[in-house]
């Protein structure tokens, strides 16, 4: 597993420490701050990454006291994020590209080894599909933006082995937090991804902050290193 998400599998995966299905009141990391509301409405439909999209915004790595810039990208089902860059100190991507998920990290804080990790048969409606499991935890307002977004709060996540309710180890593999656009469930404001998909950071949690996210194609570029399906 790479960095960052370990692919794209793990930023639909990932979770701060109350359970779900509770309005949350909190502090969210140096961008501002989560407020739950009661607003009294049917559970929306949950997340959806659309075909072609492009946003801006910052990568946070808060126990590195790391925030560098982010970029997310979409063009025809095929996406790519990109954090940092070679004047920064953490720069990795994650594509998913016809049909086949990349992860290459190129720089991380005692990181010496840079592979470009693949995994095959995985496209956007596997990702979407994650998100068909997602769990509603409700509406909140993101008060450090500009202006302030009311957003819908999400919960996915992987937790091994399956088992009933009752008192069984069971394994948080990789959990996440999704917070989307209220009134459009494809634009995607912020996520906290936390678990073993963060494995290059000593507290296991990552958080990407979109300042702007758009419903029109962008970018996406199968970096050299990566060979490119067959």
């Amino acid at each position: 597993m790479s960095a960052a998400l370990a692919g794209v599998v793990a930023f639909v995966l990932a979770a701060p420490p109350p359970a779900g299905g509770e309005h949350r009141t909190g502090t969210a990391p140096s961008f501002g701050t989560v407020a739950a509301r009661q607003d009294a409405s049917p559970t929306p439909p949950p997340p959806r990454l659309p075909r072609d999209f492009r946003g801006k915004g910052k990568w946070i790595v808060r126990d590195l006291d790391i925030t560098v810039p982010f970029t997310w990208e979409g063009k025809d089902g095929n996406s790519q994020m990109t954090a940092g860059g070679p004047q920064y100190p953490i720069w990795f991507t994650n594509l998913i590209y016809h049909d086949t998920l990349y992860t290459l990290t190129y720089k991380w804080p005692g990181l010496n080894e840079h592979p470009c990790s693949r995994i095959r048969g995985f496209n956007l409606e596997t990702l979407n599909q994650g998100f068909e499991e997602a769990r509603f935890v409700g509406p909140e307002t993101l008060r450090g933006t500009h202006p302030q977004r009311r957003v819908n709060h999400w919960r996915v996540g992987v937790v091994l082995p399956k088992l009933p309710p009752g008192n069984h180890p069971r394994l948080p593999l990789a959990l996440g937090d999704i917070y989307v656009d209220e009134n459009n469930r494809g634009t995607f404001w912020q996520v906290l991804q936390f678990g073993v998909q963060n494995l290059y950071d000593p507290e296991l949690d990552e958080w990407l902050v979109m300042d702007t996210f758009e419903h029109r194609p962008g970018s996406v570029t199968l970096p050299r290193r990566c060979e490119p399906p067959r």
